[in-house]
Protein backbone atom coordinates (compact mmCIF):
# COMPACT_ATOMS: atom_id res chain seq x y z
CA UNK A 1 0.00 0.00 0.00
CA UNK A 2 1.62 3.29 -0.98
CA UNK A 3 0.16 6.56 0.07
CA UNK A 4 -0.32 9.99 -2.80
CA UNK A 5 -0.84 13.32 -1.78
CA UNK A 6 -2.57 16.49 -3.48
CA UNK A 7 -4.63 19.49 -3.32
CA UNK A 8 -7.36 17.12 -3.82
CA UNK A 9 -8.49 13.92 -4.06
CA UNK A 10 -8.61 14.20 -8.18
CA UNK A 11 -4.74 15.28 -7.86
CA UNK A 12 -3.66 12.75 -5.77
CA UNK A 13 -5.26 9.93 -7.59
CA UNK A 14 -3.37 11.58 -11.22
CA UNK A 15 -0.01 11.65 -8.98
CA UNK A 16 -1.05 7.97 -8.52
CA UNK A 17 -1.21 6.84 -11.30
CA UNK A 18 1.07 8.57 -13.50
CA UNK A 19 4.05 6.90 -10.85
CA UNK A 20 2.39 3.49 -11.65
CA UNK A 21 2.14 3.46 -15.21
CA UNK A 22 -1.54 3.11 -15.28
CA UNK A 23 -4.97 5.08 -15.78
CA UNK A 24 -6.42 6.12 -12.79
CA UNK A 25 -9.98 4.01 -13.51
CA UNK A 26 -7.21 1.09 -12.97
CA UNK A 27 -6.44 2.34 -9.15
CA UNK A 28 -7.70 0.51 -6.34
CA UNK A 29 -8.16 3.16 -3.31
CA UNK A 30 -9.54 4.65 -0.49
CA UNK A 31 -9.42 8.24 0.63
CA UNK A 32 -7.52 8.48 3.81
CA UNK A 33 -7.85 12.18 4.61
CA UNK A 34 -9.45 15.19 3.10
CA UNK A 35 -8.68 18.47 4.54
CA UNK A 36 -10.32 21.67 3.45
CA UNK A 37 -9.30 24.87 5.26
CA UNK A 38 -9.65 28.60 4.51
CA UNK A 39 -5.95 28.61 2.56
CA UNK A 40 -4.71 24.91 1.96
CA UNK A 41 -6.20 21.72 0.90
CA UNK A 42 -4.95 18.67 1.32
CA UNK A 43 -5.89 15.31 0.16
CA UNK A 44 -4.57 11.94 0.72
CA UNK A 45 -5.47 8.60 -0.91
CA UNK A 46 -4.21 4.97 -0.25
CA UNK A 47 -3.69 3.06 -3.17
CA UNK A 48 -3.73 -1.21 -3.18
CA UNK A 49 -1.89 -3.32 -5.09
CA UNK A 50 -2.46 -7.21 -6.03
CA UNK A 51 0.71 -8.03 -3.27
CA UNK A 52 -1.84 -6.23 -0.77
CA UNK A 53 -4.86 -8.50 -2.18
CA UNK A 54 -2.97 -11.20 -1.99
CA UNK A 55 -1.34 -10.64 1.50
CA UNK A 56 -5.40 -10.09 2.57
CA UNK A 57 -6.80 -13.38 0.84
CA UNK A 58 -3.99 -15.32 2.46
CA UNK A 59 -4.83 -14.17 6.17
CA UNK A 60 -8.32 -14.45 5.88
CA UNK A 61 -8.13 -18.19 4.38
CA UNK A 62 -5.70 -18.69 7.51
CA UNK A 63 -8.25 -17.50 10.20
CA UNK A 64 -11.58 -19.05 8.29
CA UNK A 65 -9.48 -22.66 8.11
CA UNK A 66 -8.05 -22.21 11.46
CA UNK A 67 -11.21 -21.77 13.19
CA UNK A 68 -12.04 -25.06 11.71
CA UNK A 69 -8.69 -26.48 13.26
CA UNK A 70 -7.29 -26.52 9.64
CA UNK A 71 -3.77 -25.20 10.10
CA UNK A 72 -2.40 -23.90 6.50
CA UNK A 73 0.81 -22.79 4.87
CA UNK A 74 0.18 -20.06 1.46
CA UNK A 75 2.19 -19.26 -1.21
CA UNK A 76 0.89 -16.24 -3.41
CA UNK A 77 2.47 -15.16 -6.72
CA UNK A 78 0.30 -12.99 -8.72
CA UNK A 79 0.82 -13.14 -12.68
CA UNK A 80 -1.16 -10.81 -15.40
CA UNK A 81 -4.66 -9.64 -13.54
CA UNK A 82 -4.57 -13.19 -11.67
CA UNK A 83 -3.03 -13.86 -8.14
CA UNK A 84 -2.64 -17.31 -7.84
CA UNK A 85 -2.47 -18.61 -3.65
CA UNK A 86 -1.58 -22.38 -3.52
CA UNK A 87 -2.59 -24.04 -0.33
CA UNK A 88 -0.89 -27.20 1.37
CA UNK A 89 -1.88 -28.61 4.91
CA UNK A 90 -1.99 -32.62 6.06
CA UNK A 91 -5.61 -31.91 5.20
CA UNK A 92 -5.47 -31.33 1.53
CA UNK A 93 -8.01 -34.27 0.85
CA UNK A 94 -10.75 -32.40 2.90
CA UNK A 95 -9.89 -28.71 1.30
CA UNK A 96 -9.92 -30.70 -2.36
CA UNK A 97 -13.51 -31.94 -1.62
CA UNK A 98 -15.04 -34.44 -3.80
CA UNK A 99 -14.52 -33.40 -7.56
CA UNK A 100 -12.52 -30.27 -6.66
CA UNK A 101 -16.13 -28.80 -4.35
CA UNK A 102 -14.64 -27.77 -1.41
CA UNK A 103 -11.96 -25.94 -2.78
CA UNK A 104 -14.20 -24.17 -5.78
CA UNK A 105 -16.44 -22.81 -2.87
CA UNK A 106 -13.19 -21.78 -0.77
CA UNK A 107 -12.21 -19.86 -3.50
CA UNK A 108 -15.49 -18.05 -4.39
CA UNK A 109 -15.46 -17.31 -0.12
CA UNK A 110 -11.76 -15.79 -0.81
CA UNK A 111 -12.70 -13.66 -4.02
CA UNK A 112 -15.73 -12.39 -2.35
CA UNK A 113 -13.98 -11.10 1.06
CA UNK A 114 -10.94 -9.55 -1.41
CA UNK A 115 -13.62 -8.23 -3.26
CA UNK A 116 -15.38 -6.74 0.01
CA UNK A 117 -12.76 -5.34 1.31
CA UNK A 118 -10.60 -3.29 -1.57
CA UNK A 119 -14.43 -2.84 -3.86
CA UNK A 120 -12.37 -4.24 -6.85
CA UNK A 121 -12.52 -7.61 -8.15
CA UNK A 122 -9.87 -9.77 -8.17
CA UNK A 123 -9.01 -12.99 -10.68
CA UNK A 124 -7.75 -15.48 -7.39
CA UNK A 125 -7.00 -18.71 -8.08
CA UNK A 126 -7.08 -20.97 -5.73
CA UNK A 127 -5.06 -24.73 -5.81
CA UNK A 128 -4.22 -27.40 -3.22
CA UNK A 129 -0.86 -29.27 -3.50
CA UNK A 130 -0.50 -28.84 -7.58
CA UNK A 131 -4.53 -30.12 -7.49
CA UNK A 132 -5.77 -27.45 -9.81
CA UNK A 133 -2.62 -27.74 -12.11
CA UNK A 134 -2.76 -31.51 -12.78
CA UNK A 135 -6.73 -31.02 -13.35
CA UNK A 136 -6.41 -28.36 -15.94
CA UNK A 137 -3.63 -30.70 -17.55
CA UNK A 138 -6.27 -33.28 -18.21
CA UNK A 139 -9.13 -31.00 -19.36
CA UNK A 140 -6.52 -29.64 -22.02
CA UNK A 141 -5.60 -33.04 -22.58
CA UNK A 142 -9.35 -33.97 -23.17
CA UNK A 143 -9.98 -30.42 -25.38
CA UNK A 144 -7.28 -31.12 -28.00
CA UNK A 145 -8.29 -34.95 -28.63
CA UNK A 146 -11.81 -33.63 -28.80
CA UNK A 147 -10.48 -30.61 -31.24
CA UNK A 148 -9.02 -33.17 -33.12
CA UNK A 149 -12.18 -35.42 -33.41
CA UNK A 150 -14.25 -32.10 -34.57
CA UNK A 151 -11.65 -31.17 -37.56
CA UNK A 152 -11.95 -34.96 -38.87
CA UNK A 153 -15.47 -35.35 -38.51
CA UNK A 154 -16.79 -31.78 -38.76
CA UNK A 155 -18.97 -32.62 -35.74
CA UNK A 156 -19.72 -30.25 -33.32
CA UNK A 157 -18.57 -31.58 -29.95
CA UNK A 158 -19.96 -30.36 -25.95
CA UNK A 159 -17.73 -30.78 -22.95
CA UNK A 160 -18.73 -31.67 -19.33
CA UNK A 161 -19.99 -28.87 -17.60
CA UNK A 162 -16.95 -26.88 -16.24
CA UNK A 163 -15.88 -24.30 -13.47
CA UNK A 164 -15.37 -20.25 -15.25
CA UNK A 165 -11.37 -21.59 -14.72
CA UNK A 166 -11.79 -24.63 -16.13
CA UNK A 167 -13.67 -23.25 -18.98
CA UNK A 168 -11.31 -20.54 -19.67
CA UNK A 169 -8.43 -23.37 -20.14
CA UNK A 170 -10.25 -24.86 -22.55
CA UNK A 171 -10.80 -21.88 -24.49
CA UNK A 172 -6.83 -20.76 -24.30
CA UNK A 173 -5.89 -24.40 -25.41
CA UNK A 174 -8.06 -24.29 -28.32
CA UNK A 175 -7.33 -20.47 -29.59
CA UNK A 176 -5.83 -20.43 -32.85
CA UNK A 177 -6.66 -23.95 -33.74
CA UNK A 178 -7.80 -23.99 -37.45
CA UNK A 179 -11.54 -24.76 -38.17
CA UNK A 180 -12.38 -24.49 -34.40
CA UNK A 181 -14.20 -22.43 -32.15
CA UNK A 182 -15.49 -22.90 -28.55
CA UNK A 183 -18.29 -21.38 -27.29
CA UNK A 184 -20.04 -21.54 -23.53
CA UNK A 185 -23.52 -22.35 -23.08
CA UNK A 186 -25.68 -23.01 -20.18
CA UNK A 187 -26.49 -21.48 -17.35
CA UNK A 188 -24.81 -22.13 -13.37
CA UNK A 189 -23.33 -25.54 -12.71
CA UNK A 190 -24.43 -26.60 -15.70
CA UNK A 191 -22.09 -24.11 -18.31
CA UNK A 192 -20.32 -26.14 -20.52
CA UNK A 193 -17.74 -25.70 -24.00
CA UNK A 194 -18.87 -26.96 -26.89
CA UNK A 195 -16.37 -27.18 -29.62
CA UNK A 196 -17.17 -25.94 -32.96
CA UNK A 197 -16.21 -26.68 -37.30
CA UNK A 198 -16.30 -23.86 -38.66
CA UNK A 199 -15.32 -23.75 -42.48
Amino acid sequence: MKEYSGKTVDEAIASAAEELGIQPKELVFEVKEEKKGLFKKTATICVYEKEDAATYGEDYLKKALGALGIEVSISSITEDDIIKMTIDSERNPVLIGKGGRTLQALNELVKLAVSNKFRHRYRILLDVNGYKEDKYDRITHIARRAAKEVQRSRVDAQLDPMTPDERRVVHNALSGWEHIKTESSGEGKERAVTIKFID
